[in-house]
């Protein structure tokens, strides 16, 4: 089995996604305040309009080649949402899965931690063309693990920041502080970088070629 197709750019460029990234991953919750406000509190309309985002924006994905396990996971979220807030009559009620769904990221960024299979790692590896060598290099295996940690902290934030907004029902503020939390996903992916290249040796040769304990590259 040949080895992915390394990237170029920084190392962990992949993980902010780009302006493009952030701006499909705040399109869904934008459009179901906006929609829902628009056209004075209808609920069906906002409900449909997110879930049709959620569609569209799944389609491109797949277009641009992205894992279809990725893309519909996000569209499994968007869909979540909107029925919890049809379900239920509550517009706010929409965002309880995606604080949720910050909770349940905590959670496997911490698992994959303790199993000595750090998430980071995971998602990394394959896209620096490693696949999953870096396991076999303790070093890397270390600041892989340490580096999650942020991804727990940063998931945890998140969720528990939009707690008092939905009991607040401030839906603006829901739907505003989207691009705050891309500003912390790019803060986490430069302090990642900072603590993986501290947890690592001077003389090892980087993520992009991990070694064995005895220093042969793998």
């Amino acid at each position: 089995m040949s080895e992915p197709t390394p990237t170029s750019g920084h190392p962990l460029k992949a993980l902010i996604g780009g302006p493009r990234g952030a701006i499909e991953g705040m399109l869904p919750p934008v459009v179901f305040v906006v929609v829902y406000v628009a056209f004075s509190d209808n609920l069906t309309y906002a409900v449909v309009a997110a879930v049709v985002t959620g569609v569209v924006l799944a389609i491109l994905r797949l277009g641009r080649g992205e894992k279809p396990v990725r893309v519909v996971g996000a569209l499994l979220v968007v869909a979540l949402a909107a029925f919890v807030a049809y379900y239920t009559g509550s517009a706010v009620a929409y965002f309880w899965p995606l604080v949720l769904a910050n909770f349940a990221s905590a959670l496997a960024f911490a698992f994959s931690i303790l199993i000595r299979w750090p998430l980071l790692g995971v998602i990394v590896g394959p896209i620096m063309g490693t696949g999953m060598r870096w396991r076999q290099d303790p070093e890397l295996l270390r600041a892989y693990s340490r580096a999650s940690w942020l991804w727990v902290l940063l998931n945890i934030i998140r969720g528990v920041v939009q707690i008092p907004l939905i009991q607040g029902e401030d839906l603006w503020a829901l739907a505003a502080i989207r691009p705050v939390f891309y500003v912390l996903v790019i803060i986490t992916v430069l302090l990642s970088w900072v603590i993986i290249k501290r947890a690592l040796p001077a003389d090892h040769p980087g993520i992009r070629h991990p070694r064995s304990a005895d220093g042969t590259p793998l």
